[in-house]
């Protein structure tokens, strides 16, 4: 496998990210060009990194879900224009690793391998703890920022790059999962916490309610509230904004999922959502440039004004890809389903004070 090597300098990467975010003036299809190459780049640490963090990961719960991806070029743009003092080459999310377990015992379990750094050849360069300390905006997980290093001479181009390991439970998954979806079809950046006040509250409102049936802090907003409180808020702002009849909405058929292609190392994932199709064009493993190139085109499109989001990762089977990037198939029967044990909570509680 021929991975992708260096062409630019880490000032030009800069001076790319500057031109791509408006920041500075300059040729765009060269600071596009670069931006690919940077992006590619990450691919063979995370392959490195996805070996190891699947192996670790089979001792504690083999049923997890792992997948890797190479982070959206909207995206990065969008983060660079958004966080002041962003530079392309130091964003440390660029290429990116979830793993989805199935209680927050498990991922603590795991999280606590990745910080004795005795065991690592890598570096943790930074880590984040948003289950005991949720974001405002109700997400929750735990994130590690390993830079990668090694001694191999083929490898020393990779040397110094960042990449995220996202760790979740599946409850905090199907969160996340609903945001990122409804954030699509109401052109809302509600993952960057921007949008409409009423949905940003309700998703908050729900983080804080995830968190109570996992037995975890809640957000600062909400640490006076009492859990059948925060329930019967949810329970009122599901209702007022019709969420259950919107995600139900929102939803792709498997009908209109177009899926080609014989290999399953690489996935690139297609979703026009003004249509409600999918498209998946799957690639093996030697096909990574192909798969890159074909990334940078469908962007261009999308730049260009197509109602169109696009992604590459790694997840193995169609079933696991759609575990793993629920937000991409509209599916968010999960969280309905958590929305309506809410709901059985409130209810059980009003009749109870009867």
């Amino acid at each position: 496998m021929n991975w992708v090597k260096r062409l630019y300098t880490r000032g030009q990467v800069d001076k790319a990210g500057e031109i791509l975010s408006g920041r500075q003036d300059g040729d765009r299809d060269w600071a596009s060009e670069v931006l690919g190459n940077w992006r590619s780049m990450h691919a063979y640490p995370l392959n490195t990194f996805q070996a190891t963090l699947w192996k670790r990961v089979q001792g504690i719960e083999s049923a997890a879900l792992i997948s890797r991806r190479l982070k959206r070029s909207p995206s990065i743009v969008e983060k660079l224009k958004r966080e002041k003092g962003m530079n392309l080459a130091r964003m440390q999310d660029i290429g990116g690793l979830r793993a989805v377990l199935a209680n927050v015992g498990n991922v603590r379990q795991l999280e606590s391998i990745y910080l004795e750094t005795g065991r690592l050849t890598h570096k943790v360069f930074k880590h984040k703890d948003y289950i005991g300390i949720p974001k405002s905006s109700g997400y929750r997980g735990v994130h590690v920022v390993l830079k990668y290093k090694s001694s191999l001479s083929f490898a020393q181009d990779y040397n110094g790059l960042f990449l995220e390991l996202q760790i979740r439970t599946r409850l905090q998954h199907l969160w996340a999962t609903a945001v990122e979806t409804v954030g699509t079809f109401t052109n809302q950046a509600l993952k960057a916490s921007q949008g409409k006040a009423e949905w940003l509250e309700f998703f908050a409102l729900v983080g804080s309610a995830f968190a109570h049936l996992e037995d975890c802090p809640v957000i600062a907003e909400h640490k006076d509230l009492e859990r059948l409180k925060v329930f019967h808020l949810v329970s009122r702002a599901a209702r007022n904004l019709n969420v259950r009849t919107k995600l139900d909405g929102f939803s792709v058929a498997t009908k209109s999922i177009q899926s080609s292609g014989s290999g399953s190392s690489y996935h690139l994932v297609v979703l026009n959502f003004k249509e409600r199709r999918l498209r998946i064009t799957n690639f093996k493993q030697e096909e990574l440039g192909k798969a890159t190139d074909q990334y940078l085109e469908t962007e261009k499109e999308i730049y260009g004004g197509a109602p169109l989001q696009a992604v590459l990762v790694s997840a193995g089977s169609l079933k696991a890809l759609r575990a793993a990037y629920p937000s991409y198939f509209l599916d968010t029967k999960g969280f309905v389903e958590k929305l309506d044990e809410i709901e059985r909570i409130v209810l059980g509680g009003q009749i109870e004070k009867l």
